[in-house]
């Protein structure tokens, strides 16, 4: 008889213990600029081995600050810094939730097999963008970073008007696929995006001082029901094993601050 009491005890404690994780998985939606797409394909399955559900939306920097400003919910936003910080000092992000998580620059991609251009000097990228008879990026008004860089970067070389007499410009689309499709022969975006795209590859980074190393951070929506659970996602991001995962994707992760000692 003792020994059944103490098996119903300890079956009660094990439905305890499973009602108890139950409880405390959630369901996060992620709001994230499109140049961590690769790493969420498969970070993503691996968190929510941990019983949380997520669900991934994608959109420009930019168009984060939009939405959210506009009365969008989130659980988390990937965003730059910048723009995590302008939506704190909005009231609409926790103060302290800003965490850099990854870096990455910009690059040149081709169809792939075809003869790569010289791109090594600024001179040279400008001379590859006139040759070009189209070149695909991120429409700048949809506040891409990477789009709003490339417009500044094409005023600089004084080819503005040139290139973009014959640009493709992407809304929620990767640049890439223009070249896929035919419709353009250079893409210009972060490296992370490029690489997400089958059928071309890589020409090289933007050249010397041309370059823009943008850096991606979490944020913590004040509307969030699910902050403790989007914490942990975010420290799942800081792992060493993620860390190996967001470099493969081609970008730079960034360990977490490491907390200063008291002297």
């Amino acid at each position: 008889m003792a020994y059944r009491i103490l098996g119903r005890v300890a079956a009660a404690a094990l439905f305890a213990i499973a009602q108890a994780g139950l409880a405390e998985a959630a369901e996060l939606k992620v709001l994230t600029t499109p140049a961590l797409t690769e790493v969420w394909h498969e970070l993503g399955p691996k968190f929510e081995a941990t019983g949380h559900k997520l669900t991934i939306a994608y959109a420009a920097s930019g168009a984060i600050g939009k939405r959210v400003s506009e009365g969008e919910t989130a659980d988390l936003l990937v965003s730059t810094p910048a723009g995590i910080d302008s939506l704190i000092k909005a009231g609409k992000v926790a103060d302290g939730t800003n965490t850099p998580i990854a870096s990455s620059g910009m690059g040149v991609a081709m169809l792939k097999g075809a003869p790569k251009p010289d791109i090594s000097t600024p001179d040279a990228f400008k001379r590859a963008l006139l040759a070009a008879k189209a070149v695909a990026y991120t429409d700048p008004a949809s506040g891409g970073a990477s789009g709003v860089h490339l417009a500044k970067v094409l005023e600089r070389l004084g080819i503005a008007n040139e290139v973009n007499a014959k640009a493709k410009l992407g809304r929620g689309v990767p640049a890439g696929s223009f070249v896929v499709k035919g419709e353009a022969d250079l893409a210009i975006q972060q490296i992370p995006e490029l690489l997400g795209v089958q059928g071309i590859e890589i020409v090289g980074p933007l050249p010397g001082d041309l370059q823009n190393v943008t850096t991606f951070a979490t944020g913590i929506p004040l509307g969030s029901a699910q902050a403790e659970a989007a914490t942990s996602l975010v420290r799942f991001l800081q792992t060493p094993e993620s860390a190996a995962v967001i470099k493969k994707h081609g970008l730079d992760p960034i360990p977490p601050a490491t907390p200063a000692k008291a002297s």
